[in-house]
């Protein structure tokens, strides 16, 4: 085996790690109940707020909730997306190299989706959470985001693997 092919099978190893530990967290994200859910994205909510209206703290009270409910919602959805993203990145290198339209991208993709779905399945069972279908899709798209983004950094990666091999 090539040292290139070793190290590349490293770089899976470690993306398949950070999938699991993206998982976990994922998991104990979940698990909080309605509260600490609230609290854990309260932060960002109230740096969105600020971009939303810099005004904010002026607002009646009702305008003021209004504006929160909105951030909330932008601030949650956005967080929904991101990790989603990022776990799909990780599959996907984990996978490794690969054309795009291939059944092992296919099989990353779904199971960003049967991972979403799992997710959505455990927050049904905790307090003053719920299971929504529109956050298992808005999960699935940052999956397929993710995907999107390892496949055009494989492909430049290997690119430069390939002019460097040639040159040697």
């Amino acid at each position: 085996m090539s040292e290139t092919k070793r190290k590349i099978q490293v770089y899976q190893i470690v993306f398949f790690i950070l999938a699991i530990a993206v998982m976990v967290t994922i998991f104990i994200f979940s698990a909080q109940d309605a509260t600490k859910s609230s609290k854990t994205s309260g932060t960002l909510t109230k740096v969105a707020v600020k971009i939303i209206d810099s005004n904010y703290d002026n607002e009646p009270p009702q305008k003021q909730q209004e504006i929160w409910d909105k951030a909330s919602f932008i601030v949650r959805k956005t967080a929904h997306f991101s990790i989603y993203t990022f776990l799909g990145f990780c599959v996907s290198f984990a996978i490794g190299k690969r054309k795009a339209f291939t059944l092992k991208t296919l099989g990353g993709i779904v199971f960003g989706f049967l991972y979403a779905a799992s997710d959505e399945f455990h927050q049904h069972f905790v307090p003053g959470r719920s299971c929504e279908f529109r956050d298992m899709m808005i999960d699935t798209s940052g999956a397929i985001l993710g995907t999107v983004i390892s496949l055009i950094l494989m492909r430049i990666v290997f690119r430069i693997l390939n002019k460097r091999n040639c040159r040697e």
